[in-house]
Order: C-alpha cells, then structure tokens, then sequence
C-alpha cells in the first residue's frame, strides 16, 4: 500500500526510531521509503542492501551503529527518519540522535515482546519526556500476541498508554490491522488520568465528545504524558499508512521562521561521516536562524577536560534533506567544507537541549599489530574519534592508543572498521574499569629560571591545585599579571595542564573536577621558548598533586534487573557480595523486579551469572550512574 505525496511540504517533523536489536527498525524504514516512493525496492537487512545502514560493518553484522537520515513527505509535511542504534554498547549514539528530534518511534516485535533495551530506551523517552508512539511490529509472524503484549507494556515500560489499532488473524500470514475506537472504556479512562478535562467530563458528565478525546489524545501525546500503540508489519507493509497518518496529527511539527528580524543560526552537529580521503560531512539540525552555502560558520565544543573551545568553519556544501535551498530552522543538512567539525558541536549559543548521559566506563589499549603501523592507528583513531567524542582517543604508553568504550561489542566494531576503512590490523588489551581522581585539599609548586648554571628549562612557573564543583571538569586560571608572558607561553602552560591531567595522577588515572590556577611565570628572552613551558608544566603540576592528594572514584551503574519468584535470594545474595546499594525492590505474580547501583567492574560479571542463577529466565539492565570514592 503506498501513500502518495501530492502536496509541497511546508513543515517537518523529525522523528527517530529507536529499538531493542532485531526488533526490525531497519526493515521499518525501508518499509516507509518505499511505500512513499522514494525508493522502488525494498532493500533487506540480510541481504545488505538497506539504504541507511551503508557501512560495511553494519551490512555484516545487521545492526545499526551510526545515525542515518532518510526522508519522505505525507501531504504537506517532510518526515526525516533518523535511524539509531539499538545495540546497547551505541546507547550514546541514541541519546545524541535524541537531541535533534520532534518525536519518536519506539518499536517492540509482537513476538519477543519487552525487551531489556526497550526498557533502557523508554526510561530515556520519558525523562526527555518527547513525544513517542509505540509500533509493534512483526504482527504476522508465529507467535505475535496483543492483549497479552499490551499487558506487559503497561506493566513494564508505561501504563499510560492508548492502543490505536488492533489485530484480526494476529500470528499468520493473513494479519490484517483494524481501528480501536478511541471512546472504548479503557481508552476513556487512560485519557482521564493523563488530561484533567476528560476526567472532569467523565466525573461531572456530560461524557467527552470523541472531539474531545482526539484533542486530549494528540496533546498528552505532544507532552510525553500519554502513547498511543499501533500495531503492524514492517515486512508485509500492514499499519504503515496508519503510522504515518498518526505522526503528524500527534506529534508537533517544526514550521519555518515568520520573524522578520534576523536570528543568529543555532543548531547541533548529531553525525559525522568521513570519506576515504578525509573529507567530513556533518549532519547539521537547524533549531533557529537560517545558513546558506558557503557562509562562515562558529560552532562551540566542550572538550573532555570540560573545556569550550571555538571551531571555526565554512559550509562549502550545503546539501538540505529533502529541500532545496538554504537550511532553516527545524530541518536538516548534510554540511561540508567543515574540516574540523566533531559530533556534539553547537551552532550559536543557546538552550542546551542535549540529553546528559554518562562517559563510557571501560579504557583499552590498542596497538597496531605492524611495528610501523603506530602512527597510522593513532591517526584512524583519531579519525574514528571525531565521529564518536567520548570513545575520548589519547596517547597511550609504548606507541599504544588508550580508548573509551561502553561495551565489547563496540570494540569488535572499531576492530572491523579498522581494517576494512583504514586497512590496519589492530590489537585490543582485555578492557578494564576506568576510574578518575580528584584532589581532596590544595596543593602548590614551583619552578623558578637557574639563572646561573642553568641546566633544566628556561621557564619559571607556579601552579596551585585545588578542588572543583563536582561534574565541571577541569578549570583554568591566571593570578598572574595578564602580558607578563607571551600569549604562546600562557597557552603552552594551559594546553599542558590538561593534557598531564588526562595522562593520570599520582594514582595513574585521570584527574578531574579540580582548579589549577596559575600563581608564577617568567621567562629570559630571547631564550625561552614555548617548549620550556610545556616541559617544566608537568614536573610542577604533579607535585602540585601530590602536595593537594587525591581521592580515586570509580564508576557506578544504576540496574534493574526482572528475576522469577524463586531466583531472589540468590541473586540478591550475589549482589550484597560485589557490593551493590539496593533500591526499591516490587514483586508481582510471576517475578520480582530489583534495583539498585553496583560498582561497574561487577557488571560484566552480573550479566554472565545471571543466568544461571535463574535457570535463564532473568533480564538484566544497566546504565553508567556516575561515580563514587573507592572503598
């Protein structure tokens, strides 16, 4: 069944689909495409011919790792599909896509039901509280269920929510969606504890109109109070055009800017894909304003240490997303001519509408395998860094190259990629736990110029070192009188400040959260150079640290995990010994719902025993949650 486009779009909607792996996003996309008739086949994630999973890896392995834009038009209205990842390794690829959107799809399969990472993606929809509808796919499939499926959504991801469609013949070949009216007594009442007007119409009477209940439905929905559930077939084409109909009438759309006084463009940069030769294009969504080809661009980027920093660019290629023309506000581009451009910059200052998420929790050490093969890895990494920001690429001892990552199928990835995107054979050490350091008191040191035999460095430099607000990373600043040394001196001293405090502290790991003022300079010209000031740096700054010590924290993560009646105990026992803080724990008929915050070096070890501490019936769930002075 396709749906025709017979109107020029005037307004966009920006919409991600996000799922459990496997639950069929890929296929859901392609399905869309089709039916409106931007693509004349559709393509199959076995067979690898999908159209927004066009890298290698991805086509091999059937998951999505990067955002992918594709986009089509129902009657006046642009729909851009962000395709996201749904491994959870890429759940930060997720939260970055979630910054850009006007609404999502969250899509379960009809037969495996609520998944764990549906779960982990729901929690973030609705603290983001972004309007979100609920596809569940694969109706035609043996053993897709309805009510049942129902039950467990309202039990496990929300009991707010509005089943738009049903099902005739679910489980076979012949499924076929029907309506669900909207004035059924379960729907009325789910609309009543959402939205105080129904309530007062089915309390005080005259009941609601189903005006009145359409109206309700789209502005519970537009606040992430409410989810209407649809069902369908991604493969078999059934529910499409009833999704695609739902997505406008209940998500808001972006309009283009009526103001006639100029707005300064403000926007984020979510993806950024580089060609083999090095050229970077960057998906740039536009929140206000308006940029043209070849215009001169500023974006703003929070570096790890917690700096900003100004990247200057200009937009050479400006390639809209289903438009011609210059971008404007509420759509998309591809951009390029931004040569330094990295996921995460930010057009124009703002509201900073970005989703907060944890760094990654594990470090590795990465080595070429070809002993001349040191500096091409450190420049893949590099490269492949841009892209993904908080993989956080660093210099690691003897020619290695230290990386972030979330999860191990994230490091098979980088593995994959390196070879085949950059033809380098690579070799990753076993991960391990990355903790941090902060200073617990205030520590100073410095260096003054031997003028007199001097033998070390012509540089004199004082650092102090103290204690920073939690979460600000680390801070800068200058007692000393501003001209007392050349503007490259002082940018020398800062630049080593952080880059000695990613390096590690007088534990090994990186300090974070802490002040370092600049309390003495000098230099003997025209002798000193910029080089003095980056070698005498480190030497002051660690005994600064040592004199203000430090306190090591490690990582924590948040968990849920669903166990059988009779798996408590022991798992919970389990948990006491790697010293897991319990929260709210809830039983039910069938199971026991358990939660709390563990030290994330007892993660991998959870997830391996967990089943068989619960004959393979129990679901584990965990998520970075900050961190805490080790014990």
């Amino acid at each position: 069944m396709h749906f025709l486009n017979t109107a020029r779009p005037s307004r966009t909607l920006n919409i991600g689909i996000l799922a459990h792996v496997d639950a069929g996003k890929t296929s859901l996309t392609e399905r869309l495409l089709f039916d409106s008739g931007v693509i004349d086949r559709l393509g199959s994630v076995d067979a690898g011919d999908t159209r927004t999973d066009d890298g290698a890896i991805e086509r091999q392995r059937g998951i999505t790792i990067r955002s992918a834009v594709a986009a089509f038009t129902a009657g006046d209205v642009q729909i851009n599909l962000i395709d996201t990842p749904g491994h959870s390794d890429f759940i930060a690829e997720v939260e970055r896509a979630l910054e850009v959107l006007d609404g999502a799809v969250l899509l379960l399969s009809a037969v495996e039901g609520v998944q764990a990472q549906t779960r982990v993606l729901m929690k973030t929809l609705r603290r983001l509280r972004l309007p979100t509808l609920v596809f569940v796919n694969k109706i035609d499939r043996a053993g897709a269920r309805e009510e049942g499926l129902l039950d467990d959504i309202r039990r496990r991801l929300t009991g707010h929510i509005v089943p738009l469609t049903g099902v005739r013949g679910i489980g076979t070949a012949h499924a076929e969606v029907v309506p669900r009216p909207l004035d059924a007594p379960r729907t009325t009442e789910t609309l009543a504890e959402a939205d105080s007007g129904i309530l007062a119409a089915v309390v005080d009477g005259p009941p609601p109109t189903p005006d009145a209940l359409r109206a309700a439905l789209a502005a519970r929905t537009a606040d992430g109070s409410l989810h209407p559930v649809l069902f369908g077939s991604a493969l078999g084409g059934q529910g499409i055009a009833e999704l695609v109909e739902a997505l406008p009438r209940l998500i808001p759309v972006s309009g283009v800017s009526t103001s006639p006084v100029p707005v300064e463009p403000r926007g984020t940069v979510f993806a950024v894909r580089t060609r083999p030769d090095g050229a970077r294009t960057a998906y740039l969504r536009l929140f206000e304003g308006a940029v043209t080809q070849r215009q001169r661009l500023t974006f703003l980027r929070r570096e790890a240490d917690g700096r900003e920093s100004v990247v200057p660019g200009r937009a050479l290629g400006l390639d809209v997303v289903g438009r011609a023309g210059p971008l404007t506000a509420g759509n998309i581009a591809a951009v390029t001519g931004l040569h330094n451009i990295r996921v995460g910059d930010r057009l124009g200052r703002g509201p900073d509408r970005a989703p907060q998420f944890a760094a990654p929790t594990l470090e590795t050490l990465v080595r070429a395998r070809e002993s001349d093969g040191a500096a091409p890895l450190r420049s893949a990494l590099l490269a492949l860094a841009d892209q993904d920001p908080l993989i956080h690429a660093r210099p690691g001892p003897s020619g290695s190259t230290a990386l972030l990552l979330y999860g191990e199928v994230q490091k098979e990835v980088l593995a994959a990629t390196l070879t085949q995107d950059f033809g380098i054979e690579a070799e990753f050490e076993p991960s391990r736990v990355r903790c941090l350091e902060r200073p617990v008191g205030t520590g100073e040191a410095y260096e003054e110029i031997q003028r007199h035999g001097h033998t070390g460095f012509w540089a004199t430099i004082g650092l102090r070192v103290e204690p920073g607000p939690h979460g600000r990373g680390t801070v800068f600043a200058y007692e000393t009188e501003l001209g007392a040394l050349p503007r490259a001196f002082h940018q020398a001293v800062e630049d080593t400040v952080h880059a000695t405090l990613l390096g590690g502290g007088p534990h090994g790991w990186p300090v974070t959260d802490c002040l370092v003022t600049l309390v003495r300079s000098g230099f003997v010209a025209p002798t000193s150079t910029a080089g003095d000031f980056r070698g005498l740096t480190p030497v002051v700054l660690r005994r600064a640290l040592e004199h203000a010590g430090t306190r090591v924290y490690e990582p924590y993560h948040s968990f849920e995990t669903e166990l059988p009646l009779d798996a408590l105990a022991a798992v919970t026992a389990r948990l006491a010994a790697c010293g897991a803080e319990f929260g709210e724990t809830t039983g039910g008929d069938a199971s026991w719902l358990v939660t709390g915050e563990v030290p994330a070096r007892h993660v991998r070890d959870l997830e391996l025993r967990l089943p068989g501490l619960t004959h393979g019936e129990g679901v584990w769930w965990s998520r970075p949650s900050g961190d805490r002075p080790v014990r």
